[in-house]
């Protein structure tokens, strides 16, 4: 005989499951999404906050991150602290970098080596450095993309500026315009290909992507990384059906 009263055990928790359930919908859907998949909030730091990393961001911040915008000028980011929101802050790169549990770094791709001098060490022991970075000829100089080309690609040598980091590059090839209009979008995800060597690095960057309404798509380690830049195959948006595709066609 089951005890169906008001205020027994089996009908308080239906009601508070049931309440549960009323609240969750009533979120904005990237929020409902990281509550109902009891996602942990996290320290995310930007170096760089241009309009990649401000989008990056941003999306973080308003899924409940705490999220550390940076550069050399910090007082010059109010109003991208203000839109993100209220777990979001400002400060400068040294700032970032002792905040950041994940470090999210979206700089123009001359100024790596010198972050890695500075603040190798410490990087290194970060569970997850997101490279976002692209070496472009128009912004950086042919000569520095021909010779991260000779070194390897962008994903061998971000590891190698960054010694001992647990690098995963990703939102490589995706605008920054592309970021909040297809989070979360309707239907199949967009597909987001990364890169990494250290497992779980790869887990925790394919969380936060999860998180932020795309699917991961691993095309392989960092010497896959060369890849992973505007203008080849897999730049642009695909489907993750696409870039598994794509990605079995490249050496």
């Amino acid at each position: 005989m089951t005890d169906d009263s008001p205020f027994s055990p089996s009908r308080r928790a239906f009601i508070d499951l049931l309440a549960a359930g009323l609240a969750l919908t009533s979120l904005p859907a990237s929020r409902a999404f990281a509550q109902s998949s009891n996602l942990t909030a996290m320290k995310i730091a930007t170096i760089g906050a241009g309009r990649e990393g401000g989008a990056l961001g941003t999306l973080y911040a308003k899924l409940g991150h705490k999220v550390m915008f940076s550069s050399r000028h910090p007082d010059e980011l109010k109003d991208l602290v203000a839109a993100a929101g209220p777990t979001a802050r400002a400060g400068t790169v040294a700032d970032a970098v002792a905040f950041g549990d994940v470090i999210f770094l979206v700089v123009p791709y001359t100024a790596v080596e010198q972050i890695g001098r500075e603040f190798g060490a410490a990087l290194a022991a970060k569970p997850l450095v997101l490279d976002v970075s692209n070496p472009i000829a128009r912004r950086d100089g042919q000569a520095i993309v021909d010779k991260v080309a000779s070194e390897g690609g962008a994903g061998l040598v971000t590891a190698k500026l960054l010694k001992g980091a647990r690098i995963v590059r990703a939102f490589n090839a995706i605008g920054s315009g592309g970021l909040e209009k297809n989070a979360h979008r309707s239907g199949e995800p967009l597909g987001i290909p990364i890169a990494g060597d250290d497992k779980g690095a790869i887990d925790l960057a394919s969380r936060l992507i999860r998180e932020a309404g795309f699917e991961p798509v691993l095309i392989g380690g960092l010497a896959k990384g060369k890849y992973l830049v505007p203008g080849t195959p897999l730049g642009g948006m695909h489907t993750p059906t696409e870039l598994r595709q794509i990605a079995a066609t490249l050496n």
